[in-house]
């Protein structure tokens, strides 16, 4: 049935009398086309910029207590990325959180929720906030932390005041145009405006409310809801988008307010990628960057050593993530940077699948790749792959 959007003629599936649906993609259905050009990958540019910064990896590490504390946010900073903390996590309610770490890492699968829960039931304390600021830049890091809204004027301003050099407000589902009869909420044009900072503000996956928030002083969108490895969202709550059409719609809204106010907004794809292959896609579908989590959980360094855990883990009341086991797999810098030694499966040496990708499909810069052509591919992960399926290896990893 064709539909009109904007004056845009758009076939859509009848999902019900009078109910129609989009087709959402993620990144198992699609594929990228190379064109007439390619490049040497050691010219190619892979940075991006946020709020002032440029960063030379396009990854950002997530705010996840098994991703990120503050030795691996100095390393990573090393590598040429950002990591953000999660003031709501371990880091701001432990002054020492390697007990913590140690107790949610040994519990039984059974267990883990209910330790997890055990173990952020400690309250927050505010004054953390501003030392785990104080060890980031202490260790040459980019300041970068994470609160919900409700903890933006608390948390997150004694951070700021503390230096913190970027703000991350973000939740499942983020909005300007909160409503709540029990509490004044947080606005994030007001936020924005009264911060002195980079705001950088998810998650979203939809034009309109991501357009908004670009209204509202963002410096960077997070899309993606329900996708990251450890999340339960999509099943707990039935919300959600493909990451390939979220992207794409946010990046529409990006080019959009560009026209509009003249200033360029970061989109980030926020979850679901492990893989080499996976962050080029999000790239190509609009992303300037991405933000990813189990892959850092991976390195020797990390808090979570193979263990990894979403921030709504935690929920005492409807806990939409779960703790899982992903297998250290090496270094940082090699998950980062390589060499992937040992392994043919995309999970090492990001950096260098994503300058390979961007030389054979012939685009020197991220903003290239956004051009590059894209098709639906149903068969993508099984076409010709019933060897490495039958035996669990390569692409069946």
């Amino acid at each position: 049935m064709y539909t009109c959007e904007e004056g845009e003629p758009r076939m859509s599936p009848e999902i019900g009398l009078g109910r129609e649906a989009r087709y959402s993609y993620g990144f198992d259905e699609v594929a990228l086309v190379p064109s007439t050009k390619t490049i040497d990958p050691a010219d190619v540019d892979t940075s991006f910029e946020l709020g002032g910064f440029r960063f030379e990896v396009p990854i950002i590490a997530a705010a996840m207590d098994s991703s990120v504390d503050v030795d691996t946010a100095r390393i990573f900073t090393k590598l040429g990325g950002l990591a953000v903390l999660n003031l709501l996590g371990i880091a701001c309610r432990y002054d020492d959180p390697t007990e913590a770490l140690e107790k949610i890492r040994s519990a039984s699968a059974e267990n883990a929720t209910a330790v997890i829960q055990e173990v952020y039931a400690k309250p927050l304390q505010e004054k953390l906030a501003a030392k785990r600021v104080a060890e980031l830049k202490a260790g040459g890091a980019v300041a970068a932390a994470s609160v919900t809204p409700q903890y933006g004027a608390t948390i997150g301003r004694a951070a700021v005041d503390a230096g913190l050099d970027i703000l991350v407000i973000q939740s499942t589902v983020t909005s300007n145009e909160h409503q709540s009869s029990r509490a004044e909420p947080l606005r994030i044009d007001r936020l924005c405006k009264d911060v002195g900072v980079p705001v950088l503000v998810g998650n979203c996956v939809g034009y309109h409310v991501a357009l908004d928030l670009m209204r509202a002083g963002a410096s960077g969108i997070l899309v993606g809801i329900g996708p990251g490895a450890a999340c339960t969202t999509r099943g707990v709550l039935g919300i959600g988008a493909g990451q390939i059409t979220a992207t794409a719609d946010v990046a529409k809204a990006r080019e959009d307010y560009l026209k509009e106010s003249g200033r360029r907004v970061a989109v980030i794809t926020d979850g679901g990628m492990s893989k080499g292959g996976e962050i080029v896609k999000a790239l190509a579908a609009g992303g300037d960057a991405v933000m990813i989590g189990s892959a850092f959980s991976r390195a020797l360094e990390s808090p979570g050593r193979g263990y990894h855990w979403g921030m709504a883990t935690a929920d005492p009341l409807l806990p939409r993530g779960s703790r899982i086991v992903v297998k250290e797999l090496g270094t940082l810098e090699q998950i980062i940077r390589g060499p992937a030694t040992g392994r043919n499966d995309g999970s090492l040496n990001l950096v260098g699948a994503i300058r390979t990708a961007q030389g054979v499909l012939g685009c020197r810069t991220i903003a290239d790749l956004h051009s590059v052509e894209m098709v639906v591919m149903p068969s993508f992960g099984t076409e010709g792959k019933s060897f490495q399926i039958q035996q669990r290896v390569g692409m069946a990893t």
